[in-house]
């Protein structure tokens, strides 16, 4: 016994039944199962049987019994907690009740938690795996569109993009002020955030480049750096500065002191480094940066997934997913600088 939850009727015949990769489409025809529309119903020759159900009828789950279950779209039910929640109660038959749940996923807490039992598997397929069974001017007008938005990554990658309720940053913000390009910029900066050591466990050297133009902010590269020693982030750092033309290096002395310039100062002897301390929290550095950005006058210039994903989780403790977000101190540390000081030099800059 096996129970298939569409969003509606409609969707499960439509979709899981007769779709063009429904269960009537991909048997062999000896082993296609026969389907009674009359009753919502699908019957294998080997016996087994699939009764049809709306996941807008939460109570029609309430007093069958089955050993299987297929959810699809999930996240579009309109009431998924009560309609899993019977869902569950139904499933005892058998030695082993299996379900299966087909979704795009969004950053709802129901699925969360699925996604979080140890019993669960997740499986996922981003949409450039599937290209053979798509038209190809779907990747031209859809794909190439949406690949370097949050929705892309959602709708067409599959992943499931948080934000944490106390954070300060909200993807809705940063998605409606991307940008492709950036106009010519007043100042840029480099900024780093060393770590103090560079072992499998070592935090990350958040390496962002930023700059400010008509009292706007444009935060122009992601180049952070995992487990690297100071000679490789310094020339890192060093190799930005001069691909971006930029103005400063910003860098927190915090933990390495004097060392952080001199490895900085050994890669390039006259490098301008404008070293900061952080004597507040990283929560109050933060929050002046975030209110900018709810200002709507932070721009990305492209799609800094990681980046993205430390500001959406950051939270009270200082922490992003329970690791040091060194990435959002690095932009911090940017946009800090940029926001507080003015140019004090005409600039010509080739884009």
């Amino acid at each position: 016994q096996i129970a298939l939850i569409g969003e509606t009727i409609s969707d499960a015949r439509a979709i899981m039944v007769e779709g063009v990769s429904g269960l009537m489409a991909i048997h062999r025809p000896d082993e296609r199962p026969e389907f009674h529309r009359a009753r919502n119903q699908l019957e294998w020759p080997n016996g087994a049987v699939a009764q049809l159900f709306s996941a807008r009828e939460p109570e029609s789950l309430r007093g069958p019994q089955f050993s299987a279950a297929w959810a699809d779209e999930f996240c579009k039910w309109p009431n998924p907690n009560a309609t899993w929640d019977m869902l569950q109660f139904g499933l005892r038959l058998g030695t082993r009740p299996r379900q299966l749940i087909t979704t795009t996923p969004k950053p709802m807490k129901i699925l969360q938690d699925i996604v979080a039992l140890d019993q669960t598997q997740v499986t996922t397929i981003k949409t450039n795996e599937n290209a053979k069974n798509l038209a190809p001017a779907f990747f031209e007008k859809v794909v190439d569109r949406y690949r370097d938005t949050s929705l892309g990554r959602q709708e067409l990658d599959g992943e499931i993009l948080q934000d944490a309720d106390d954070a300060l940053w909200r993807r809705t913000d940063i998605e409606r002020q991307r940008q492709a390009a950036y106009p010519a910029l007043e100042r840029i900066v480099v900024a780093v955030d060393p770590p103090v050591s560079a072992h499998e466990r070592s935090d990350k050297c958040g390496i962002v480049v930023a700059g400010t133009a008509n009292e706007h902010f444009y935060v122009l590269a992601d180049l952070t750096l995992e487990r690297a020693t100071p000679l490789v982030w310094a020339e890192k750092v060093v190799n930005a500065f001069e691909h971006f033309e930029a103005d400063c290096v910003v860098a927190e002395v915090n933990q390495g002191g004097d060392l952080v310039s001199s490895a900085l100062h050994q890669i390039s002897p006259n490098l301008p480094v404008r070293s900061v301390h952080a004597r507040r929290g990283k929560w109050t550095r933060a929050e002046p940066i975030a209110l900018l950005y709810e200002r709507g006058l932070v721009h990305h210039c492209g799609m800094f997934s990681a980046l993205e994903d430390e500001l959406c989780c950051f939270g009270p403790d200082g922490k992003a997913q329970g690791h040091s977000p060194d990435r959002l101190d690095a932009l911090v540390w940017a946009l800090t600088e940029l926001s507080g000081r003015k140019s004090s030099r005409p600039r010509i800059r080739n884009l």
